[in-house]
């Protein structure tokens, strides 16, 4: 079971800057390639208000270093 709550990708992708990601481009629509150094680069591929789910979030977090705390 994951601890995660469902959140706006809004909420997410702020949370991301605030923990070191940059935007490294923007490759059309709704994807955006995030740099960050010591890590791979993320393709953040979701609308302002789309709702996040948990199993989603927690897939985010496995790649981003993101936790439940920075959102």
């Amino acid at each position: 079971m994951s601890h995660w709550p469902a959140t706006k990708a809004r909420r997410v992708f702020a949370a991301l800057l605030r923990i070191g990601w940059a935007v490294k481009r923007r490759a059309g629509g709704s994807h955006i390639i995030l740099e960050r150094v010591g890590w791979p680069d993320y393709v953040f591929a979701f609308h302002d208000d789309d709702e996040i789910g948990p199993r989603m979030l927690a897939r985010i977090a496995k790649h981003t270093g993101l936790t439940r705390n920075d959102l």
